[in-house]
């Protein structure tokens, strides 16, 4: 029997845990014993980001995708889902938008759209002219999710703004990958996150819990975030939707999605861990806090046209998904959004410590 106590210090020290001992916190049931998992995961988020909590715009521009992903309602052959592809000026209008609610970053992101990852073409042109003038339009930090592109785009979305590239595996399960992103290479994702690193983007990584995955799965994958030094790491519980494959999949509850969160953050307690409203909306967002997430994602201004993921309408109409509708929650989880310099700073040094091993590991 695993001893709570002993692997919980170990997590404090910054020791080294057994894929056994990770395991066991993954699988934790009792409520008492979880409670003791997210309090020694506040405290390290505490440690290393004080009371500091960071806020995410996002921007689903585009709901065309050329995949035909299981778990996705935007899936190439659903019919079930709104497809609509913003103006450019409508994306900068909305980002502008966000930008004065309060939002750290921008997070651009779109299904794998033919029209703006066309080879030989105008597309990846119109993908990189959206991140300029976003960034001219907001001078915020900006997350770029296109889905799988070439090296040499990646290095033009840099040059022309971008921060962050954020292309999630979902899981490290070869087997599982395959029955989730049908038709797509797993080693072609992966090496767009590891050049992506190489050429100095901040990288997040995410999985999707729910799907036939295991505890040994999130501990692997662990690992692999490790291995890949992504400077964001996330999870999200699998929603069922309309018109997939798995529609008929029973939702598992969020426990799994939890525990997740809170053992990210004893294994990566300098990194960030995002809360995502695109699961449970506002009222799953205190939990998730609770459990040492420091960046609340998928902030959706009201009347602009917008979905989200897993949940396409959640919250969104009534404004509860912005900066401004979750300030009450942040004051009750005795949290509050980081002023704009201290997430600048956080990417700067984040920055730094990346180049420096990268000049050591060479």
């Amino acid at each position: 029997m695993q001893n709570l106590s002993t692997i919980l210090d170990k997590a404090m020290h910054r020791i080294p845990l057994a894929q056994q001992e990770i395991i066991h916190l993954l699988q934790l049931t009792d409520p008492a014993e979880r409670e003791r998992l997210f309090a020694a995961a506040r405290q390290q988020r505490q440690r290393y980001f004080a009371d500091k909590v960071f806020l995410y715009g996002f921007v689903y521009f585009s709901t065309y995708c050329r995949n035909e992903c299981a778990f996705c309602f935007y899936r190439n052959s659903n019919n079930e889902p709104v497809r609509y592809r913003k103006s450019k000026e409508e994306i900068v209008a909305i980002s502008r938008a966000l930008a004065a609610d309060g939002v750290h970053l921008i997070d651009l992101t779109m299904g794998e759209d033919p029209a703006f990852l066309a080879n030989a073409a105008s597309g990846y042109e119109d993908l990189l002219e959206i991140v300029q003038l976003v960034k001219a339009a907001t001078g915020l930090p900006i997350m770029i999710s296109p889905g799988v592109v070439p090296r040499e785009v990646l290095v033009r979305l840099k040059q022309a703004g971008a921060d962050w590239y954020a292309c999630y595996q979902e899981t490290h399960n070869r087997r599982l990958y395959g029955e989730l992103r049908l038709n797509q290479s797993y080693d072609q994702r992966w090496d767009s996150k590891v050049s992506a690193a190489a050429i100095g983007l901040l990288v997040e990584e995410g999985l999707l819990v729910g799907v036939g995955d295991c505890a040994r799965d999130t501990a692997h994958s662990f690992s692999r975030m490790r291995e890949l030094g992504a400077a964001q790491v996330r999870t999200m519980s699998f929603v069922p939707q309309a018109g997939t494959p798995l529609a008929e999949t029973v939702a598992a509850g969020n426990r799994r999605e939890i525990n997740i969160i809170a053992v990210m953050r004893l294994l990566f307690p300098d990194r960030l861990i995002p809360a995502s409203l695109d699961v449970e909306g506002v009222s799953g967002l205190k939990e998730r806090l609770a459990a040492g997430a420091n960046v609340v994602t998928s902030l959706i201004p009201p009347q602009a046209g917008l979905l989200g993921v897993s949940q396409s309408t959640l919250d969104i109409a009534d404004g509860c998904r912005t900066a401004a509708g979750i300030r009450p929650i942040l004051q009750e989880c005795g949290l509050t959004p980081a002023a704009p310099a201290e997430y600048a700073a956080w990417l700067d040094n984040t920055r730094g410590c990346r180049g420096r091993e990268a000049v050591v590991c060479g």
